[in-house]
């Protein structure tokens, strides 16, 4: 989505710079954390490796919704009732956040109101579906199961929610970014943070030698930079393809849409050239679905699969390739629940927010109050600890981080064969060809082909790619499985 907009840059910092806080991360938890710091009377800066808005935010397909698939039945069961209620609370309050600081700041971030539906297709699972609306009910969304929807195709069952909100997630982060600049906070992007030292004085070090003082350090990377052993072992990353078409505004089905079937799907629309949408107007229709484990899989066959489903269920949704194609990366946490807060019990000055679990728009923003409380020592949310980085894992979910654990074993160990290693642990590394990127299936890490600049991160040093043909690299048995 980002081209339907254009920013201004900020410079890359040069040199030394001391700050209260430093927050690293150019995105939706970064900036909506450097904001309410800077509420606070605290001097930030804002440290991006690319651009604002140009990461994972920019790549989202924009919905920011208390209605995350069949997520409360699960969190009812698994962590209890009051659980999911502060979960449903704080993604409600992420909502109405968004949208007042859209009218207070007159950001056009295309907000609208939607109801958003969770849906199946399989008769045999509609009691899945009756237990998830109970449950979203229980937890205060305005939920029901319905077996209409506004889609093109009939479905089985559906969890229908309420008032949820879709809008432009980059347009947004602008607004944010001109109004840290009109609160003199310092945003830096093209600025590479490589090391970071805790101390009473944290130390920062930047890929261009310069350095970074600060009494505290949020990290807002998505993956995190920097991460203990402990919580690197109870995250996992996978990444998911979107494409999108104008079509007649008359063949949109109203609100958005997510099933688990295929491989997951996930359909919604967005205002188009105009902007009306009305009559004879068009909107952006985007499909979005296909997840798997980077570097596993064949992309160029995965966007065919995606295309041609959305032709062949979505009116007017053009055959071959689609007009609009980019990619969205997730890390999804061992037990369901973001992780915000300190890292790890021995950390006091080092805050992160990971685990998203593909919801960062939402938890982004609920991320980033969060952070700045824990920051500032003001009074935290009543979802505090159920963010909790430091969280004991349930017995149940243990089996799932020893699988975890065992598939980057695997990729570690083949990283000494022939084929490219990634520079943050060594895992070895597959080629996207349709992306022509180099990407790690144990944490997700992006290099570029061309040049092997690190395109995201946790690795922080670019991959050597001197004499690597990526069309023609012998690869171990592990290397380019195709992993849902």
């Amino acid at each position: 989505m980002d081209s339907t907009t254009t920013a201004p840059a900020h410079p890359p910092l040069d040199g030394d710079l001391t700050a209260d806080v430093v927050v690293v991360g150019g995105g939706i938890a970064g900036l909506c954390a450097a904001r309410e710091l800077a509420l606070a009377g605290r001097e930030v800066v804002v440290l991006e490796a690319g651009r604002v808005g140009g990461g994972v935010t920019g790549h989202t397909t924009g919905k920011l919704s208390s209605s995350h698939g069949l997520c409360y039945a699960r969190l009812t069961a698994e962590h209890g009732a009051e659980a999911a209620a502060l979960y449903a609370r704080s993604q409600e309050e992420a909502m109405r956040h968004v949208l007042a600081l859209c009218g207070e700041l007159g950001i056009d971030a295309e907000a609208e109101r939607l109801p958003a539906y969770t849906y199946t297709t399989d008769e045999s699972r509609t009691e899945e579906f009756l237990a998830e609306a109970e449950a979203a009910r229980a937890a205060g969304l305005d939920a029901r199961y319905v077996t209409e929807t506004g889609l093109p195709y009939p479905v089985a069952g559906a969890v229908r929610v309420e008032d949820q909100l879709q809008f432009h997630p980059r347009r947004f982060l602008l607004g944010l970014a001109r109004d840290l600049a009109a609160r003199g906070v310092a945003v830096h992007e093209d600025t590479r943070v490589t090391g970071l030292h805790e101390r009473a004085d944290c130390r920062l070090t930047l890929a261009g030698g310069g350095t970074v003082h600060a009494a505290d350090v949020v990290l807002a990377t998505h993956y995190p930079l920097f991460c203990h052993a402990s919580l690197l072992a109870r995250l996992t990353v996978h990444r998911e393809l979107v494409v999108a078409a104008p079509v007649a505004a008359r063949d949109v089905p109203e609100g958005m849409y997510l099933t688990s079937e295929d491989n997951t799907r996930s359909v919604r629309s967005a205002p188009y050239g105009d902007g009306s949408g009305d009559g004879d107007g068009q909107r952006l229709l985007i499909v979005a679905g296909e997840k798997y484990v980077p570097g596993t899989a064949d992309v160029a066959e995965r966007l065919a699969r995606l295309e041609d489903w959305a032709h062949r269920h979505l009116p007017g949704f053009p055959r071959g390739p689609a007009p609009y194609r980019w990619a969205a990366q997730d890390v999804f946490s061992a037990d369901h629940l973001p992780y915000v807060g300190h890292e790890h019990p021995d950390t006091q000055h080092v805050f992160l927010a990971t685990g998203f679990g593909g919801w960062g728009l939402s938890n982004g923003v609920m991320a980033g109050q969060l952070l700045a409380a824990h920051v500032t020592g003001r009074p935290r949310p009543a979802w505090t600890e159920l963010y909790d980085p430091r969280r004991v894992l349930p017995l149940r979910d243990l089996p799932g981080v020893v699988r975890a654990q065992a598939s980057v074993a695997r990729h570690y160990a083949a990283g000494f064969g022939p084929g490219p290693r990634c520079t943050h642990m060594g895992c070895e590394l597959g080629f996207n060809e349709a992306e022509e990127t180099w990407e790690c299936p144990c944490h997700g890490s992006r290099f570029a082909a061309a040049d092997g600049r690190v395109l995201q991160g946790p690795a922080t040093e670019p991959l050597d790619v001197t004499g690597v043909d990526p069309h023609d690299t012998r690869r171990s048995p592990t290397a380019g499985k195709d992993t849902s």
